[in-house]
C-alpha cells in the first residue's frame, strides 16, 4: 500500500480543521445552555450558539471594528433587549444607602415628576368621577394639575391604567 499519497478529502479536512476547532471553542465559551438541562433544550440552544458564533466570525472577517467574542455577545444581548422594549434593571447599589433627600430626587426623575401636592381649594377626584363617585380632594398632581385621591389607589390608577 502506498502511504505517500493522501486523498484530496483528507488534505482538505486537515487544512480546514483548525477553523472547526476555533468555532467549537467559541461556541462553547459563552453558551446559552446549562449542563443540567435535558438534551432537548440543549438541542434547541446549540444552533442559537452557532448562529451567534457565525455572525461574530462574519463580523470579524469583514474587517470592521475589532471586538472580542465576549463583548460581541454582550452587545448582541443588549441590542436584543433594547429592540424588544425591555429596559435592563439597574444594578443594586452597593454600600450604605443614600440619604432620603437624594432618593427622592432619583424617584422624581424616574417617574417624570408626577407627585401629589396640596391644592388650595377642594376639587373632585378625576378617577372617582370617572367611576361615578363624588369625592373632593385637597390634593393634585403637581405636574398635570389633576385632582386625585392620595389615600386610595386613584393616583396610581390614573398613571398606570388605560381604563379607569
Amino acid at each position: 500500500m502506498n502511504t505517500g499519497i493522501k486523498p484530496a478529502i483528507v488534505a482538505d479536512y486537515n487544512r480546514h480543521m483548525g477553523h472547526i476547532d476555533i468555532s467549537d471553542r467559541l461556541a462553547n465559551s459563552y453558551t446559552a445552555s446549562r449542563p443540567t438541562w435535558k438534551w432537548t433544550k440543549k438541542l434547541f440552544f446549540h444552533p442559537l450558539d452557532l448562529v451567534i458564533v457565525n455572525s461574530y466570525i462574519l463580523l470579524s472577517s469583514c474587517g470592521g471594528k475589532k471586538i472580542s467574542h465576549r463583548d460581541f455577545h454582550l452587545t448582541l444581548i443588549w441590542e436584543m433587549l433594547t429592540q424588544s422594549g425591555h429596559e435592563p434593571r439597574p444594578s443594586m447599589p452597593v454600600g450604605r444607602p443614600a440619604p432620603a433627600s437624594t432618593n427622592i430626587g432619583k424617584l422624581d426623575t424616574c417617574h417624570n415628576k408626577h407627585w401629589p401636592g396640596h391644592n388650595p381649594k377642594q376639587r373632585r377626584c378625576r378617577v372617582c368621577s370617572a367611576r361615578g363617585m363624588t369625592q373632593t380632594m385637597l390634593f393634585k398632581c403637581v405636574k398635570c394639575d389633576v385632582a386625585l385621591c392620595v389615600d386610595r389607589s386613584c393616583f396610581e390608577d390614573y398613571y398606570t391604567k388605560n381604563d379607569l
